[in-house]
């Protein structure tokens, strides 16, 4: 029995041996920080690695995150500066700087956030009408968070971020908003449907335009073109007949020659339709001896015909 009673003995010890060492050696894992009390009072705070506690006497009372945390709060009723209520729901980022102020700061930390943040966003929000809410987020989002930062300071927390999720006005409201936004669209396909009509007259207009000016000037450029071919035929025609008349002279015709240019010049101006015809002296005694010529050819032909 005696050896019995010692087996127990040892066996008790052993198990307050490992309850004393796992109540006295902590390891605090990467983004953890432990708030330590000893005897009832704060004592130190505990930050990544291995601590060594006194047994019976220091207690980690809390466990902190010091990683983002990020929550997501339901909508609250806020009424703008005139007199619409409507549903806003917000995102708030948030860090734990400093375990210590987060764990004897406030009671309850996170329902103090949700809380501050509905109060902050209902004073922004009684500031603004409803077209200013509707387009002034950034502005409600900058504003929020600087406020929340600093009240919360004193609690060890740092709100890095805080977004307007949604903003949900009322129905009747919505069903305003949708129609002057059907109407500002259908405004807006009118505008551009006239301009795109105005552009395409306008377009049309100076194609006639560029038309005309090319019809004339092609015009133009065809009469200077055949101008100027009849001005050279002319030329070649003048240049043609002074060497006739230059290879005449230089030949020194004789008279017969040019008495016979003559009648064919007389020939050639019977033809024509002019009702008088003056005739050089020298031509009208040529014309009178040819005369006499064809008489006696015609005297000659008679009697050649009777015999």
């Amino acid at each position: 029995m005696t050896d019995l009673y010692v087996y127990v003995l040892w066996g008790i010890l052993a198990i307050l041996l490992i309850i004393i060492i796992a109540t006295t050696i902590r390891i605090v894992p990467q983004s953890k920080a432990y708030v330590v009390e000893r005897i009832g009072a704060y004592n130190r705070t505990c930050n990544v690695g291995l601590h060594i506690l006194i047994p019976f006497l220091d207690r980690v009372v809390n466990k902190v995150s010091l990683k983002e945390h990020v929550v997501d709060f339901a909508p609250q009723p806020v009424i703008t500066k005139d007199n619409v209520t409507m549903q806003i729901d917000t995102v708030v980022y948030y860090q734990i700087t400093d375990p210590k102020l987060f764990t004897y700061g406030v009671d309850r930390p996170i329902n103090a956030i949700e809380n501050l943040t509905a109060t902050t966003l209902r004073n922004i929000i009684g500031d603004l009408e409803l077209d200013e809410t509707l387009t002034s987020r950034d502005i409600i989002n900058s504003r929020m968070r600087s406020i929340l930062d600093e009240a919360t300071d004193p609690w060890g927390i740092k709100v890095h971020r805080v977004e307007v999720k949604n903003i949900i006005p009322p129905r009747d409201i919505q069903e305003a908003m949708e129609k002057q936004m059907r109407a500002e669209r259908e405004r807006r396909e009118a505008i551009l449907q006239a301009e795109g009509k105005k552009t395409a007259s306008i377009l049309n207009a100076e194609g006639d335009k560029e038309a005309m000016i090319l019809r004339a000037t092609a015009d133009k450029e065809a009469k200077i073109a055949i101008a100027e071919g009849e001005a050279e035929a002319l030329r070649l025609v003048y240049e043609a007949q002074a060497k006739g008349i230059r290879y005449i002279n230089d030949a020194k015709p004789e008279q017969a020659y040019v008495t016979l240019q003559g009648f064919k010049a007389l020939e050639e101006l019977a033809k024509g339709k002019a009702t008088k015809i003056i005739v050089p002296s020298e031509i009208q005694g040529l014309a009178g001896l040819v005369s006499s010529i064809k008489e006696l050819v015609d005297d000659d032909k008679t009697e050649d015909d009777e015999k």
